[in-house]
């Protein structure tokens, strides 16, 4: 019932320098009897007789002790041996005979079965049970030197292995311990083994015609055939270039494909590997499954030979038909003198080309672009159609703003107006309508970013608006909405002009003649007429009419407008006149020197 087995520690160092000393307990631990007489000194003190002795007696020194990790260190024992290994898939052997070498090593008790490695066995081979203690029994029990020997059948794990020799040291050793050791056996050899080192027999070949004869008159010459396989009756079926080459030697066929670049093909050039091909077989029972057993010469009534192959024939090879239409130089040598035969014209095989479908473009439905919905027409995987870089780094943040109004039957519509952006960079256009309070309207943004066409226009050619489309008072259609350009930016006046050769001189001389007004305006204002004397002018002329009795100022300042029909704010005296004594607007001569003096008249 012992469970531990660990030994005690007998190497120690003291002072740096190592010793051993004597053992305290026993393997397991168990208690030694330090003063227990061995047999030997019990033996002297039988056979020796008392001696007179003076003084204390010296006792000898005790016999170094030595480990038996130490004593038997690099110590195995070597055993040859065998076990049976049973094989139950192969109907040419029953089982196999496996020889192997079993090591016992001293030091620790331990074993290892090492089977050597033989070249191309088919088996794994080499350590077939690590080195450990291997138990012997179910009760915990372990092998021992004691139980080997010769000619013994020893089983581990379930499998059983035969000791038929030893080396000498395991002789040896054996002996020197009171074991006689048996006499060794033969090693049993495998039968399989032994089987397949028999040279074989090579089989008798009748008197008669030499049968190299062919192979040394026909080696390496080939009859090369260029064939189409026609595979289109099939699902996704093609036809297929191939090359049927002839051995001359031995009369074998081989059919090799022609692959193309980005064919959709696997690349294996071999169809149909070389061999002898059956032309006709010998009339047997249908039944018979022959199918999936190899064709004998007794089964096969005439084989393909060169005279069934030539241009414009058709033969079938293993249920492929082939027609072939051309051959190389050597072939038609080769008919030429053996059968005579002098028409070599090659067959067109060639496709011919398919009729190209005009590609029908739908029409526009409306979204997005007509560029943009046009390239899911070209392709199944749609790209964004391609855009000018250059034209967008050139004119980045370049906008032209004009001030449209709505050009609508509808009476609250008429006094509505939009800001019309036109993008430079990418030729697109947003309109914009500032929130007027207490309109009843929600201003912001009309028109997000986008190209408009000119009405008229195709989807399949559209034409867009372009900066010299926009004129004052030229007329904008945006989707169904019409509308009237009324002012413009002086960013736009100033871009014309520098680019006056890119646009049509009408559309610069419009905005031109727009900004005149404005321009005389400014003119006159920094004249040499002090600000000051501009205000006190207008301060005296508007206490003059607060003077007055009260008259319509919008009816007022509207006729002023009327009148003044290019939109510069001058009128001349005669008309000024006029509409003061139209609305008994009463006149100073003073004031209106001074209005003269100054040389402008403030409407409104």
């Amino acid at each position: 019932q012992r469970t531990s087995f660990h030994r005690p520690q007998t190497l120690d160092f003291k002072n740096g320098y190592a010793f051993s000393r004597l053992p305290r307990e026993g393997v397991g631990g168990e208690t030694l009897f330090a003063n227990q007489l061995s047999q030997e000194e019990l033996d002297d003190l039988c056979t020796k007789g008392a001696t007179l002795t003076y003084g204390q007696v010296k006792r000898p020194a005790p016999s170094r002790f030595t480990p038996a990790f130490v004593a038997y260190d690099k110590k195995v024992l070597k055993f040859d041996a065998y076990f049976m290994e049973e094989v139950a898939i192969s109907p040419e052997e029953h089982y196999r005979i496996r020889h192997v070498g079993l090591y016992y090593y001293l030091e620790d008790d331990s074993m290892c079965i090492i089977e050597p490695k033989v070249k191309n066995s088919g088996l794994v081979q080499g350590k077939l049970m690590r080195r450990h203690r291997v138990p012997k029994n179910e009760h915990r029990d372990y092998y021992h030197w004691k139980d080997l020997n010769l000619g013994i059948d020893l089983t581990i794990y379930g499998r059983t292995y035969r000791l038929v020799n030893c080396d000498s040291f395991t002789k040896v050793f054996l002996e020197s311990q009171g074991i006689e050791v048996n006499p060794p056996e033969e090693m049993v050899s495998d039968p399989y083994t032994e089987q397949r080192r028999t040279p074989v027999q090579k089989p008798i070949v009748p008197a008669g015609p030499d049968p190299l004869r062919q192979f040394l008159a026909y080696d390496t010459k080939v009859l090369r055939f260029y064939a189409i396989w026609d595979d289109t009756n099939c699902a996704f079926g093609d036809h297929h270039p191939c090359i049927i080459h002839y051995f001359l030697a031995d009369d074998t066929v081989e059919v090799r494909e022609v692959h193309k670049r980005n064919d959709g093909r696997d690349p294996f050039p071999v169809l149909m590997r070389r061999q002898r091909l059956p032309k006709i077989f010998v009339d047997k029972n249908k039944n018979f499954p022959s199918c999936v057993l190899e064709i004998t010469d007794h089964e096969v009534q005439e084989w393909y030979s060169p005279k069934d192959f030539g241009i414009g024939k058709t033969v079938t090879l293993l249920g492929r038909t082939f027609l072939i239409y051309d051959c190389d130089k050597f072939t038609q040598d080769f008919y030429r003198e053996k059968y005579g035969i002098t028409d070599f014209q090659p067959l067109d095989v060639n496709k011919k080309p398919l009729e190209k479908v005009t590609q029908v473009i739908p029409p526009y439905n409306g979204f997005g672009i007509p560029e943009d919905s046009l390239q899911n027409c070209l392709s199944l995987f749609p790209k964004p159609p391609r855009k000018d870089i250059i034209k967008m780094l050139e004119n980045n943040l370049k906008v032209l703003r004009y001030q449209v109004a709505l050009e609508s039957p509808v009476r609250e519509d008429k006094n509505r107006r939009f800001i019309l952006s036109y993008f430079l960079s990418d030729d697109t256009i947003s309109i914009y309508e500032p929130p007027v309070k207490n309109s009843g309207i929600l201003g912001g943004k009309y028109l997000k970013k986008t190209k408009v066409t000119k009405p008229g226009s195709t989807p399949e050619s559209p034409i867009y608006y372009e900066p010299s489309d926009f004129t004052i008072g030229s007329t904008i259609e945006v989707f169904g909405h019409r509308f009237v350009i009324t002012d413009a930016d002086e960013y736009v006046l100033n871009y014309l002009e520098r680019n006056a050769r890119s646009y049509p001189a009408a559309t610069v001389q419009s905005i031109r003649d727009h900004f005149l007004p404005r321009k005389v305006v400014v003119e006159t204002a920094s004249s040499g007429v002090p600000k000051k004397d501009l205000d006190d002018l207008i301060v005296e002329v508007q206490k003059e009419l607060k003077l007055q009795a009260p008259f319509n100022t919008r009816q007022f300042h509207e006729t002023f407008h009327h009148f003044d029909k290019e939109g510069s704010g001058f009128l001349d005296k005669t008309t000024f006149l006029n509409i003061c004594d139209r609305f008994n607007v009463p006149t100073s001569t003073i004031l209106l020197k001074k209005v003269r003096w100054k040389g402008c008249c403030a409407c409104g």
